[in-house]
C-alpha cells in the first residue's frame, strides 16, 4: 500500500507502533521529521495524530480513502438551545431571515456526499495570503505545495465525524466564539489541525466558491444571535457571501485577512 492510499479506516485500525512507523515514513518521504505522535480521544474511538515538521511548517497526516463529507441536514435536529437562539435572537433582529431554521442553515452547509480522497499532509495552521487569492495557488506551487480541495478541507476538519462541528453538534450556549477563549474551537481537532477556531479566519480552497473556516466576522459583528455566530465554524460551512467578497474587487484589497492551508501530496 502506498502512503497516498492510506485510508482513515485503516489508520484507525492500526496499533500505535504500526501507525507511528507509517507516520515516520511519511515524514521521510517529504524530507521532514515526525515531531508529534499521540492519540486524540475526543470520542469513543481514539484516532492517532501525527504531525510532521518541514522547513519550519507543521503538517498533520490526514488519511483519506472513501469518506463522507458535507452535512446530513435531513438527519439533523437542532438542539432546543439552537432553536431558541434563532427564534428569540436572530428572527426579532429584523435581518429578514426565514422562520425555518433548517432552511436558513441549508444555504450555508454543503450537502452530505461520499468522496474518494488520497492521504495528504495538511498544514496544522492556516497561513495569511501574501498576495491576492487569484495567485495563491501559484505561490504555493513554487514551494511544492498546493491549496486543499474543498472535499479534502471538510474531511480533514471533520476527521471522520458526522457532527455539525468537528467537536460535536452543539456549542457553548452562553458565549459567542470570538470572545470565548476556552471553548471547544480553541483545541486541535482529532487529527491535530487547528481549524475552525476563529470566525474572522476565512480559508481558501482550490474552488473560489468554497471558502471555509469563518465568515470574516459577519455574524458576530452583525448581531445575528448566538447560534448563527457559531455556525461559520461548522465543518461544512461555506458562506457564499464570504466567497464572493474574498474573490471580488474588495477582497483584492484585503487579502491579508484571508488564509490558505498548504497541502503536501504523498503520491
Amino acid at each position: 500500500m502506498s502512503l497516498a492510499d492510506l485510508s482513515l479506516d485503516h489508520w484507525r485500525s492500526l496499533d500505535p507502533g504500526a501507525a507511528e512507523r507509517l507516520a515516520r515514513e511519511a515524514a521521510d518521504r517529504v524530507g521532514g521529521r515526525l515531531v508529534v505522535f499521540d492519540a486524540a480521544r475526543p470520542a469513543a474511538v481514539p484516532l492517532h495524530r501525527a504531525v510532521v515538521e518541514r522547513d519550519g511548517r507543521r503538517f498533520a497526516l490526514v488519511p483519506g480513502g472513501e469518506a463522507a463529507v458535507g452535512f446530513d441536514l435531513d438527519g439533523w435536529s437542532p438542539s432546543p438551545g439552537q432553536l431558541t437562539s434563532y427564534r428569540e435572537e436572530s428572527l426579532p433582529a429584523g435581518f429578514g431571515f426565514g422562520a425555518d431554521l433548517k432552511e436558513h442553515v441549508a444555504r450555508f452547509l454543503t450537502p452530505r456526499r461520499t468522496v474518494a480522497l488520497p492521504a495528504v499532509l495538511m498544514a496544522v495552521e492556516p497561513e495569511k495570503l501574501l498576495d491576492t487569492p487569484a495567485v495563491a495557488g501559484e505561490l504555493l506551487a513554487a514551494e511544492g505545495l498546493r491549496p486543499p480541495h474543498p472535499d479534502e478541507w471538510e474531511h480533514a476538519c471533520g476527521a471522520g465525524s458526522r457532527t455539525l462541528f468537528h467537536w460535536g453538534d452543539d456549542h457553548p450556549r452562553d458565549a459567542e466564539p470570538y470572545g470565548d477563549s476556552s471553548g471547544p474551537h480553541r483545541f486541535p481537532n482529532a487529527l491535530g489541525l487547528r481549524v475552525c477556531f476563529d470566525v474572522y479566519e476565512s480559508e481558501l480552497t482550490t474552488d473560489p466558491a468554497s471558502v471555509y473556516g469563518g465568515d470574516g466576522g459577519e455574524a458576530v459583528c452583525g448581531g445575528y444571535g448566538t447560534f448563527l455566530a457559531w455556525l461559520p465554524l461548522a465543518t461544512a460551512n461555506h458562506n457564499p457571501d464570504t466567497a464572493e467578497f474574498v474573490n471580488g474587487a474588495e477582497g483584492e484589497d484585503m487579502f491579508e485577512d484571508v488564509s490558505v492551508r498548504p497541502v503536501i501530496d504523498l503520491a
